[in-house]
């Protein structure tokens, strides 16, 4: 009898909410009665489905922003999460969990670097939580090029999930594939089912019944028997995980009965991306258009300026190159002030989150890269500027562009990143960044309510300089 198999990927994200003068999270009206988003989807949605343990029966990746805020407020789901990843860990010797870069960037649109501080960052917070490595890792917006699955394969990664679009040519989107990547080196592409996602993405009457969807909806993907010719079918089926109870109600009770209960009934084995390459090795290639992604279908315009998919869409583009001009800035001033002092600065951000997990402290990761003994006022600038790295990553949080208006919370929230990476650079170093920040925002303008890019820029940095002042008079200095 030939393999029929199905995946449910859920991708479960959201940006840094938080202020990042206060680290706190502001109250967020639309989301009453929850003080904000994050609460009130964590009651619809994460809690609830660790409740049914959803995330045993799932493939599934969780932002690392969202880990960390989830991990703060919610510990003991989190515990749950990872308990029932443990689960499949134990049992077969690979994991149902997928990393993914750390801030949700679209990194066909970032350099070298940046890719490699994304994945490696990404890879080591997977670590820190499930105690173990990736072997798969869900890209942002599934945006990909060459150089990003070339950076994958140099950090480890052995899959990832596209959008079946995403490939040249596929022959059949019912198994997964070898991507084509520079030499001889391959990583394993698995390609969603493109009409069973959408329907559940967006069509909430198809999942009102799990048993009628499996029939109707899902069955009728399979080939026949003579027409697989023998060869194992696997179909995937990936969605924003937050659909799931909060987008749709009672979906996450949808998503239980059809792992957990009518699949069982229909012959369709359960699986997941690595437990299927344990059984079924891949020797197809297929080659991957250059910068495409799973929610453009104009490749990867949507977070770089005006598309088709958000009218209005103009201020985006003003938005991308002066952030891409400031974080240019940002890295002069850091490599020019860490090279006299570090034979590898790069490296030191890209293991700077061993910092941020509590892992090591900053002067046992500055010996383990060769760094000479330094007095403490000199390890304390270091700090600052790898935290305005910190802050320089966050400015590119995808969703930021992702809307249609620049008078929104994500947007905003990556021009106050920017602007909390210059101030905490001129704290480090004396270099102020912000007269060029404030001409390259100035003409990012929302067409709804005006407000301009270069305002809220301005607005945190006042904000900023006011704190510094009042923490230094309480100090007295």
């Amino acid at each position: 009898m030939t393999t029929k198999a199905l995946c449910i990927h859920g991708h479960f994200y959201q940006p840094p909410r938080e202020d990042p003068l206060t680290a706190e999270i502001p109250h967020e009206e639309g989301a009453a009665p929850f003080p904000n988003w994050n609460e009130r989807i964590y009651d619809h949605c994460y809690a609830p489905n660790a409740r049914l343990k959803n995330f045993e029966h799932l493939s599934f990746n969780v932002g690392p922003t969202l880990w960390n805020w989830m991990f703060e407020q919610h510990a003991d789901t989190c515990a749950e999460i990872v308990a029932q990843e443990h689960i499949n860990w134990e049992r077969y010797g690979v994991s149902n969990a997928m990393a993914q870069p750390y801030n949700h960037s679209i990194l066909p649109l970032a350099s070298k670097e940046d890719k490699l501080t994304q994945i490696r960052w990404g890879i080591e917070d997977f670590e820190f939580r499930y105690g173990h490595r990736p072997q798969g890792m869900w890209l942002p917006e599934t945006a990909v090029d060459q150089e990003t699955l070339e950076t994958l394969l140099e950090c480890g990664i052995e899959y990832t999930i596209l959008a079946p679009w995403q490939a040249e040519e596929l022959p059949d989107a019912n198994r997964p594939y070898l991507a084509a990547v520079e030499g001889k080196r391959t990583l394993t592409a698995f390609f969603y089912n493109r009409e069973l996602s959408t329907r559940v993405s967006f069509d909430p009457t198809s999942t009102v019944n799990a048993d009628e969807f499996l029939k109707n909806a899902i069955l009728p993907q399979f080939k026949s028997k003579e027409d697989a010719n023998g060869v194992p079918q696997l179909i995937t089926l990936a969605s924003d995980g937050e659909l799931y109870g909060h987008h749709q109600p009672f979906r996450d009770k949808f998503l239980q009965h059809l792992l957990n209960g009518a699949l069982k009934e229909s012959g369709i084995t359960w699986t997941y991306p690595a437990l299927w390459l344990k059984g079924h090795p891949v020797k197809e290639k297929v080659s991957i258009k250059e910068r495409t992604s799973w929610s453009c279908p104009h490749g990867v315009a949507r977070w770089a300026g005006p598309c088709g998919c958000t009218p209005h869409g103009k201020w985006k583009l003003g938005l991308r190159s002066g952030l891409d001009a400031l974080a240019q800035q940002l890295d002069l001033v850091y490599l020019d002030t860490l090279k006299p002092i570090l034979k590898a600065p790069w490296e030191l951000r890209h293991r700077y989150i061993q910092v941020l997990h509590g892992q090591k402290q900053l002067v046992e990761l500055l010996a383990e890269l060769g760094g000479p003994s330094l007095p403490s006022a000199t390890q304390s600038r270091i700090e600052v500027l790898l935290a305005a790295q910190v802050e320089r990553q966050r400015m590119f949080t995808s969703c930021g562009w992702f809307f249609e208006d620049f008078d929104r919370i994500e947007p905003k929230n990556n021009v106050r990143y920017a602007a909390q990476a210059v101030w905490l650079t001129k704290l480090a170093t004396g270099i102020d960044l912000s007269a060029q920040a404030v001409e390259e925002l100035q003409p990012v303008k929302s067409w709804k309510s005006g407000l301009r890019a270069d305002e809220v820029f301005c607005r945190h940095l006042e904000r900023a300089e006011k704190l510094t002042k009042e923490f230094r008079a309480t100090r007295g200095y």
